[in-house]
């Protein structure tokens, strides 16, 4: 393992943030001494190559600037390396960084994790469809949660929640319920329509609805959350209860652990970590301890 520390950027996150958030650690960690080599690439496929040439050469830590959805696009490259990551967060949700109680705003913070954090190993979760296998960091929506995602990318304004909150209410005036098929760790198959489903590695998304409230990131399980089908109003309803993540006690709400899951339905979408995967069908299964990730020293025992 080398002595330099390799800082991987995506300018274009978070709507522009990206750029000067790296910015601001590169002069933090420059500050202290260390000697770093910097990669930028704006598309998924540019950052992929240059994750994968900055680990060939060794780095002591990668910094990953970015989003989930930048985090996620790079896996492939990185886990199962011995290359730890930093990540600083510059996304638009950022529930990966909240997860592991990373530094949100303030990007200096977060990137002296390189130099003193604690190395945590975390799961990683991967989603195939017909078309391709896409690994994940936090939760893969499918249903109405997918739906609010697809809408929330089409929109420009505002940033934020708000903007998911948005969303949410598009969707809800074209609910229906959807079809679903789900089987879980090789159990036969059934027909469970609902509103969602919902399969996670960490506890939130759409930048902190806590949709599996207690999903922990190194458990080598994942958290199925399954709403039954809801009109409108019961929806609207579930909704204040799903913001402070007392919903899963609720009739309409069931909650299990898996190590693998299977989900068909007419129309179904499945997003995750903020990015479309697929569509119709998909197997979601974890990879307990896939990468190593530099935390707070207090989370060590998180």
């Amino acid at each position: 393992m080398g002595d330099h520390i390799a800082l991987l950027a995506n300018p274009d996150s978070g709507k522009g943030r990206g750029r000067d958030t790296a910015d601001a650690a590169l002069a933090h960690l420059r500050a202290r001494g260390a000697e770093v080599l910097t990669y930028a690439g704006r598309s998924a496929r540019e950052m992929a190559a240059l994750a994968a040439q900055a680990v060939a050469e060794q780095p002591r830590v990668l910094v990953v600037v970015g989003g989930d959805g930048t985090l996620s696009g790079i896996l492939d490259a990185v886990r199962g390396t011995d290359v730890p990551i930093a990540l600083v967060p510059a996304g638009t949700g950022n529930d990966l960084a909240r997860a592991l109680g990373l530094p949100r705003h303030d990007a200096a913070a977060a990137a002296e994790l390189a130099l003193t954090g604690v190395a945590r190993r975390i799961d990683v979760g991967e989603i195939r469809t017909r078309a391709r296998s896409a690994p994940f960091l936090t939760v893969a929506a499918l249903g109405f949660d997918a739906k609010v995602s697809d809408r929330t990318n089409q929109l420009r304004w505002p940033r934020g929640r708000l903007r998911y909150y948005l969303a949410i209410i598009g969707e809800l005036v074209r609910l229906r319920p959807m079809d679903f098929t789900l089987s879980a760790d090789g159990e036969e198959a059934a027909r469970r329509p609902g509103t969602l489903i919902a399969v996670a590695n960490t506890a939130s998304y759409g930048g902190g609805m806590p949709v599996a409230a207690g999903a922990v990131p190194d458990d080598a399980l994942l958290d199925v959350v399954h709403v039954a089908p809801l009109g409108r109003l019961r929806l609207a309803m579930l909704f204040p209860l799903l913001l402070r993540g007392r919903h899963l006690g609720r009739p309409e709400v069931t909650h299990r652990h898996a190590r693998s899951v299977s989900v068909r339905a007419p129309g179904l979408v499945v997003y995750a970590d903020g990015e479309r995967i697929g569509e119709d069908e998909c197997t979601i299964t974890v990879h307990p301890a896939a990468l190593t990730v530099m935390v707070p020293g207090e989370e060590r025992h998180g």
